[in-house]
């Protein structure tokens, strides 16, 4: 695994324990209660599919699974004051995976098309 690859690694990693440790402090009214849950899905979500795609074995799954790590970034991004550290980490994300996924699919479409000219 490269080292860019291993990087973003941790940083999703880093990305799903800080998400963790901010819904711990959320208060239990209905509301914080949902809108953690959906954070919490989403932002760990982020670090478990990208760690599966990392282990893809074809180029299909590995688009695929950065697709939905691309989707859970971009979900984990709120919009509250509270939060700024984390809605920026999911942003950054977010724009990774999906220059990531784009460069993915053009390969692969690349690819594709070489095979057809043979």
């Amino acid at each position: 695994m490269s080292d860019k690859s291993e990087q973003l690694k941790a940083r999703t990693e880093a990305f799903a324990v800080a998400v963790v440790n901010f819904c711990d402090t959320l208060p239990h009214s209905m509301a914080a209660r949902r809108i953690g849950e959906q954070l919490l899905d989403a932002g760990t979500s982020v670090a478990a599919n990208y760690r599966a795609a990392c282990r893809a074995y074809t180029t299909p799954l590995f688009i695929s699974k950065l697709a939905i790590v691309d989707e859970e970034a971009d979900e984990s991004e709120q919009n509250a004051p509270i939060i700024n550290n984390l809605e920026q980490e999911a942003h950054e994300l977010a724009c990774i995976f999906s220059a990531s996924l784009r460069t993915a699919r053009l390969n692969a479409r690349k690819r594709r098309e070489a095979k057809r000219k043979r």
